[in-house]
């Protein structure tokens, strides 16, 4: 079950090439379990089509604010008032001028005045457009509104120019999205309330010389989701990351690093925590002694040979027994082959609760990938879990965590 399960949403999509992110923005939500209906401006649909929104969303299109149809079937003003939230992707210049004018020149604009539900605003224009004073004007007074904004975020434009302007990638508003409804719930569907939890993520770059490094291929997806699924339910996160091209999740607190000495440093920072996921896959080895200039590669001569040594050990770190120990500690395990076996025998290793074991053979394809299977070690066995979409994994992740926190002590002892 997705992490928005049961929430609606409705998304107007207004007039801009960013327009195209929107079909994607549909596809994740339906993954998370929401229901979305679409509001499609004019200009909007030079840009996506109003039956690829109604393909990916399985709902109708609502684009005429005077078809008799329409008012008939579904009013503007329950229209407005039917979800949960209202995201505007793209939110363009000309339509931000028109929510903070109060406007109701169109289906969109009326919508979002006669709402009284949680507006996300993801804006998309050219760079010149958003610094303009009459758009900054525009955002002060839709904040002061209680409007929220994602993005936008630097980078290259269809207009080939490059700055602040690109609406943020469809993840990033989901993640904004799960965090607005989050915020919102009742303390009985907030379980980790009050509990703070440490996650590590993505990969660490060990120098060999000032430009080269030794790493791996963690993409960094699956931590970032299990630190976005924590806060979701409530815990205070704090996400340590290695070098990463997924954006920081919303409402938590990340740390950047690059190195396992640094990570282990940010950890042990991190204060008390009740539960630490180490998902990180830190390298193993790093240089006993990186070079200070860059290796010179001479004709003829052999490659220099690298002297290594063994990385600081996060996990069994963070696992060792005492009055600090966290109350749950969770590694990962990513092997190639005998998944379980070795799996098992790491977490005896390294001393923490449980492991979650994943193949990452070239097979596999979970390294960068979408989609995860995991099997959850414990004391008491092996759970095998189906194959699904990483925040998913997280989810169910989550909700196990805050199950076994809630449990008396004796029951944490027994599993």
């Amino acid at each position: 079950m997705g992490m928005l399960h049961g929430k609606r949403i409705l998304l107007i999509v207004a007039g801009g090439i960013a327009a195209f992110k929107s079909l994607e923005l549909i596809r994740r939500l339906r993954e998370r379990g929401a229901s979305v209906r679409c509001v499609l401006t004019d200009a909007g649909a030079r840009f996506v089509t109003p039956l690829s929104l109604q393909a990916l969303s399985e709902d109708r299109v609502y684009s005429d604010m005077f078809s008799l149809t329409d008012e008939s079937e579904m009013g503007h003003i329950q229209l407005s008032r039917d979800a949960d939230l209202l995201v505007v992707a793209p939110a363009t210049a000309n339509i931000l001028a028109r929510m903070a004018g109060g406007m109701a020149d169109d289906l969109a604009a009326t919508v979002l005045l006669a709402t009284d539900k949680p507006v996300l605003a993801a804006p998309a224009m050219n760079v010149r457009m958003w610094t303009h004073a009459a758009t900054a004007a525009n955002v002060e007074t839709l904040k002061k509104r209680g409007v929220t904004f994602v993005g936008p975020n630097d980078g290259a434009m269809a207009c080939n120019e490059h700055g602040p302007g690109r609406m943020s990638e469809p993840e990033e508003i989901v993640a904004a999205i799960e965090s607005m409804l989050a915020a919102g719930r009742p303390p009985l569907e907030r379980p980790l309330a009050g509990k703070r939890a440490l996650v590590t993520s993505g990969p660490t770059r060990e120098a060999i010389d000032p430009v080269r490094y030794i790493s791996n291929h963690s993409s960094g997806k699956q931590g970032h989701a299990i630190a976005a699924a924590l806060s979701h339910l409530g815990a205070e996160v704090t996400l340590v990351s290695g070098p990463v091209a997924v954006a920081d999740p919303p409402g938590v607190r990340t740390v950047h690093v690059d190195s396992a000495d640094q990570m282990l440093a940010a950890c042990l920072g991190a204060g008390a925590i009740d539960v630490a996921v180490c998902a990180a896959a830190v390298a193993d080895w790093k240089m006993a002694k990186p070079f200070s200039a860059k290796i010179k590669k001479k004709p003829g001569a052999q490659p220099p040979a690298l002297a290594l040594e063994p990385n600081p050990d996060i996990l069994a770190t963070l696992s060792k027994s005492g009055a600090g120990r966290p109350a749950l500690v969770v590694g990962f395990a990513a092997e190639t082959e005998n998944l379980v076996a070795n799996a098992i025998d790491k977490r005896k290793g390294k001393g923490c609760d449980w492991i979650l074991a994943n193949d990452v053979s070239p097979a596999a394809g979970t390294f960068g990938g979408e989609r995860n299977t995991v099997h959850l070690i414990s004391a008491t066995g092996v759970e095998d879990w189906p194959t699904l979409a990483k925040d998913e994994v997280a989810g169910r992740l989550a909700a196990r965590i805050a199950l076994h926190l809630a449990r008396p002590r004796s029951a944490e002892a027994a599993e």
